[in-house]
Parts: structure tokens; C-alpha cells; sequence
């Protein structure tokens, strides 16, 4: 069995591409350069450090050893789409950057799998692969929220959906039903810290966007999300059931348990 990992920054695409290793995978990665990490090579039965920008390099490299289906996988700062003088694109990337009518996540993202679909290379969710990854309904931690604390995260749930389908971003935090920080370009980990610059005890809530490709961008949350909300003096934290991902699950509980901090997955409508 072989599979192909574009691999962006953070611990996700370590802990996946160790997973598809033990589960008997031959091992194809693209490392995005300066932000994948160079630990990828002990995993990698083939590996190579490209550009962001390089898109047809990318495409070629996966193409020339064979891969049919493809992992995406790792943080990519949002705010490239502005800097193309440091990406570098080359024509590909250009050619798919000028057929977005928009530059929302869903929109870039939309023109990413029909590239790499146009090339036979099937886009699968890690969660096809990884089913322990996806939170499950219910609270995760010994404490459990409160009344007034289920009241803002149904009522920041909402509000998340109605932001996500403006493709703003999936997160907002909230307090005492009154939105205090939303996410955009920023990402959610400086949402959490802006919010804390303001309130304390805050309820951050993280949901899929309601046209969200789950192949592409699954909403996720790991040990840093919960560092984070130490440092932005949140409480709670509210995800979205069995439409999400929870990087080492077991690790992110146990600090949130030792940091008093709630973490509970909501199932939507």
C-alpha cells in the first residue's frame, strides 16, 4: 500500500506519517519547505523539501512515484496568500491563484483538490485513515461545564457556524453570551490569546465550516490549542463532534486536566 503526505508545519504530520508506517503504508512525502520538519525522514520511504509555491514540481514529484492517494497535512499561515514575493509561485500556482473568485480558505482549497485530482491523485481525510483521530461527543475532562458555560457554548456554536459559512474562519470565543474574539487570517491559537488580552474564563468553541472539505482542512486542535488557552485564560473549549481531530488525544487531556481547563465535543445539527 502506498500513500502520498504533504507535510506543512506542526506535529501532525509527524504523528501521521508514524502511523502510516506502523499500519504497513509505503511512504511518499512532500516536506513544504520551511515548515515541514526534517524528523519526516525517518518515516519517508521517498521524501522531498519543495517550495510551497512549486506546485508543479509537487504535482510532479508525487506523480513520478506513483501516488494515487494523498494526505494534507500540517499548519500553513494564512497570510501567504499576501506575500507571494517570499512563496516564489511558478506558473501552476499563479494559473490557480488568478481562477480564485475569492481568497477564503474553502476557495483555495476548493482549486487545490481539483488540481491534484486533475492529475489522478484521489484527496482522503485523515480521519478515513486515522479514525481514533476524530473527537467524540461528550465531555473529555473531569471537570464539566456549568450551566452558564453550556449556555455560550451552544450560543458561540451558532455563532461559529454562521462565521464558517462566511468562510471568516471556525472559531469564536465567547462569554456570558457575548462574542469576545473571532477568527480569521490570524488563526485560532492568537484568537485565544487576543480574547485573553480582555476577559478571563472564556469559551473558545472550534467547528467544521458548514461547506468544509474535511479532506483538505478538518478542524484540529492539540497540546498547543491548550497551552494557549492557559496563556489566554479560557476554561472552556468546545469542538466539534466527529467532525474534527484531536492531535494525541491522550496528551491534551491530561494537560487540560492538570490546567483545570474543560474540554467538551458538541455534536451538530
Amino acid at each position: 500500500m502506498s500513500i502520498g503526505l504533504i507535510a506543512g508545519a506542526g506535529e501532525l504530520p509527524l504523528i501521521l506519517a508514524r502511523i502510516l508506517k506502523e499500519k504497513g503504508y509505503t511512504l511518499v512525502i512532500v516536506g513544504l519547505n520551511n515548515f515541514a520538519s526534517n524528523k519526516l525522514q525517518e518515516y519517508a520511504d521517498s521524501i522531498e523539501f519543495i517550495p510551497i509555491g512549486k506546485v508543479g514540481e509537487i504535482i510532479n514529484y508525487l506523480k513520478k512515484n506513483g501516488v494515487k492517494e494523498l494526505l494534507l497535512s500540517g499548519k500553513i499561515p494564512k497570510k501567504l496568500i499576501y506575500d507571494l514575493d517570499s512563496i516564489k509561485p511558478d506558473l501552476r500556482a499563479i494559473k490557480m491563484l488568478f481562477t480564485a473568485k475569492l481568497r477564503g480558505d474553502h476557495e483555495i482549497l476548493k482549486i487545490i483538490e481539483r488540481e491534484i485530482n486533475k492529475e489522478g491523485i484521489k484527496l482522503i481525510e485523515i480521519s478515513k485513515i486515522c479514525p481514533e483521530f476524530l473527537t467524540p461527543c461528550g465531555v473529555l475532562t473531569k471537570e464539566e461545564p456549568t450551566k452558564d458555560q453550556w449556555e455560550d457554548i451552544n450560543f458561540g456554536f451558532k455563532i461559529a457556524k454562521v462565521i464558517g459559512e462566511l468562510d471568516i474562519g471556525q472559531t469564536v470565543v465567547v462569554k456570558d453570551k457575548a462574542v469576545v474574539a473571532v477568527e480569521a487570517i490570524e488563526g485560532t491559537d492568537e484568537a485565544i490569546l487576543r480574547a485573553g488580552k480582555y476577559v478571563n474564563d472564556t469559551v473558545v468553541v472550534k467547528v467544521s465550516k458548514p461547506q468544509q472539505n474535511l479532506k483538505l482542512d478538518p478542524p484540529a486542535i492539540g497540546v498547543a490549542t491548550i497551552e494557549n488557552m492557559r496563556e489566554g485564560k479560557a476554561k472552556v473549549l468546545a469542538i466539534e463532534a466527529e467532525k474534527s481531530i484531536i492531535i494525541n488525544r491522550k496528551e491534551v487531556i491530561e494537560k487540560a486536566n492538570d490546567y483545570s481547563i474543560i474540554i467538551v465535543g458538541v455534536k451538530g445539527n
